[in-house]
């Protein structure tokens, strides 16, 4: 791969699909899901940001229990499946390909942010010390989650397959398995959340089941090349551990183990410009080696770092998040070397088109 082969604004084959250009658009919460039901305010987001080669959505959640925020969508109901169809058709009339973020948060959550049938689980009962945003109330201490039992885990790896078949039908082009930013997967991954001593728990073997039991069993059943996943090494997000000296010994064995069911990428994030720790390249490198497949590139980039890391073969594709925010046509202001709109903070997650819709599409 050389510099002149490669650029951010050339085309690229991620499985069965062509991207247009190799920009993601990285999943970012936001909160309008009324009912946690996709609706016509975000298939208008996604629509006005089909610049991108690929949309990866905001975490959907495959069940009751991992709806942990306010106002999160759903893909475990019809009206769920119906929601989303108006997403994935207009992304498409728009040129861009849109797969789907399955996210369950796991003990990031709060009862009051449940439906009917819904509760806090983890891998452990251990409360993460935090608060989260319940509508009506505010913040809220979060409280200690139910321990998974065995058979608890096998059906919740089996909400991710449904939802996966879910996906398709509503006209997804694929899906990403959220094993980061500490919710569910990544929380079996870690020990701050994971400190079972039976087959799911203890040595990095038995932490790194839960994630390839859900990969496995939905490229099972949608097809390995309709199926990426995201991580995060050294997170602390959700009151992980980010100091564990087994972190890159574990992402290397998980994605040795993604790569022999045939997942279409692995999604690196790294959030350090957010404050959460740096992600070394050490591990970066650990991963792309074991996984040998298309690798994505997350986290503070601008055209000539995204660029840089293209054509090294670092990265396959870079994901752009908080600049799509304000910027619904990041790719042009990127090919023209346009000065880029930041977005309001106070609105991200409202629950209305402000600071969500109403940004100026241009150029």
């Amino acid at each position: 791969m050389t510099s002149n082969a490669v650029s951010l604004f050339s085309s690229y084959t991620l499985g069965r699909i062509s991207l247009a250009n190799r920009i993601v658009m990285a999943p970012m919460t936001r909160s309008r899901a009324i009912g946690n039901v996709p609706n016509d305010l975000i298939a208008t987001y996604y629509t006005q940001r089909a610049e991108a080669g690929l949309i990866i959505t905001e975490g959907a959640s495959p069940s009751p229990s991992g709806l942990g925020y306010a106002r999160i969508p759903g893909l475990f109901r019809a009206e769920h499946v119906e929601g989303w169809k108006k997403t994935t058709d207009a992304v498409h009339r728009a040129g861009s390909r849109i797969f789907v973020q399955l996210v369950h948060t796991g003990r990031v959550s709060h009862p009051d942010n449940l439906p009917s049938g819904g509760r806090v689980v983890a891998p452990s009962a251990i409360a993460w010390e935090n608060k989260l945003w319940v509508d009506g109330k505010g913040q809220v201490p979060v409280p200690t989650a139910h321990e998974l039992t065995d058979s608890e885990i096998e059906r919740t790896i089996e909400e991710f397959v449904h939802a996966a078949e879910l996906a398709i039908e509503a006209g997804f082009d694929g899906v990403e398995l959220h094993g980061a930013n500490g919710y569910l997967i990544e929380q079996f991954l870690n020990t701050a959340a994971n400190q079972r001593t039976d087959k799911w728990g203890g040595p990095i073997e038995h932490r790194i089941r839960f994630a390839v039991e859900v990969a496995k069993r939905t490229a099972a059943r949608i097809g390995g090349d309709r199926v990426g996943i995201r991580v995060s090494p050294y997170s602390a997000a959700g009151g992980l551990r980010s100091d564990d000296d087994q972190v890159e010994e574990l992402h290397a064995l998980l994605a040795s183990e993604l790569q022999k069911i045939g997942l279409v990428y692995i999604h690196i994030v790294d959030h350090s410009q957010l404050g959460m720790p740096k992600v070394p390249d050490s591990v970066k490198e650990k991963i792309r080696s074991a996984f040998g497949g298309t690798i994505i590139l997350s986290g503070g980039y601008d055209r000539e770092r995204a660029e840089a890391d293209l054509s090294t073969g670092r990265a396959s594709l870079i994901a752009f998040g908080r600049p799509f925010l304000a910027n619904p046509r990041l790719p042009t202001l990127l090919r023209e070397g346009l000065p880029l709109a930041q977005p309001d903070v106070a609105s991200l997650y409202s629950a209305d088109e402000k600071g969500y819709t109403d940004y100026p599409i241009k150029p």
